[in-house]
């Protein structure tokens, strides 16, 4: 038999963005961080699975088995909450549905520390989502292209013993529209939930993994942002009362060849099996 892998206990963890089925998805290592952890609870909060790159058949071994871990913890008394993002978005039509351990909604409600805690993945703040979604989905078809061709130099980068670089994350910090976004949509999310009454917020989809406290004129908010697992590898974790960033060091990780596998099934035959995978769990 082997070895048994020491857990490390985690009272809530929050996941957003893997982007499961992209070439971007760093997989192995986030199956890798999945199984050092215990957690009493989940919170998936959006962009798991990207449904929008179904059109292609690419979803290799490793981010299915991602999903079976995610499943395998479901239903082995672990509560797993599944918020539905933008690009999952065709998961909304099960919301409110309860499979064993797995809940899937459109915003989740937790009270940590006797205090309220808002769960949503933040799409809905997003004007191009709102009103020009076919730009949306264009500029996500771009943003693979870049991560994929991001993953090759890094690749080369990784051979020749230089550190990896992010292209995207430069692209972010040097161009202010894409800065006032990021301020804007952290803002926007503080004065809505200190409106509501709420003083700790969590969100994903704009890939900024961050823990800060926003003065609004309702109080001040403390905002948190998972982050992804496509260029910053990073999760929240909460326990005994204390939220922490995970950052996953990909300059310490083992080079892994990127195969692209090719599964036999169009991309419906592709869905309806991770919603039957789903609806077992």
């Amino acid at each position: 038999m082997g070895e048994r892998l020491e857990t490390r206990k985690v009272d809530v963890l929050v996941l957003s963005d893997l982007h499961l089925g992209t070439y971007g998805c760093h997989a192995e290592e986030l199956l890798d961080y999945l199984r050092s952890l215990d957690p009493r609870e989940v919170v998936l909060n959006g962009d798991i699975i990207d449904i929008w790159q179904f059109s292609k058949k690419y979803f290799p071994t490793a981010h299915l088995k991602v999903i079976n871990h995610l499943l395998k913890w479901s239903s082995s008394g672990i509560t797993v909450h599944y918020i539905t993002g933008n690009h999952d978005e065709l998961f909304r039509k099960f919301s409110g549905m309860h499979m064993g351990g797995l809940q899937i909604k459109n915003k989740l409600f937790l009270d940590l520390n006797g205090e309220r805690t808002w769960f949503f993945h933040g799409d809905v703040f997003d004007v191009t989502m709102q009103y020009s979604k076919w730009l949306t989905r264009l500029g996500s078809v771009g943003y693979d292209a870049l991560i994929w061709l991001n993953r090759t130099v890094n690749a080369v980068r990784t051979r020749m013993n230089f550190d990896r670089i992010s292209f995207s994350k430069r692209i972010k910090d040097r161009v202010k529209q894409a800065v006032a976004f990021i301020n804007n949509f952290e803002q926007t999310v503080a004065e809505i939930a200190a409106e509501n009454g709420v003083r700790n917020v969590v969100c994903g989809h704009i890939h900024q993994p961050v823990i800060k406290h926003i003065a609004t004129e309702h109080g001040s908010v403390q905002y948190l942002n998972s982050g992804d697992w496509v260029e910053n590898l990073t999760a929240l974790e909460f326990h005994k009362g204390v939220w922490n960033i995970y950052t996953h060091n990909l300059n310490d990780s083992k080079p892994k060849a990127h195969v692209k596998d090719l599964i036999d099934h169009s991309p419906e035959e592709l869905f309806q099996t991770l919603v039957a995978n789903i609806q077992q769990a």
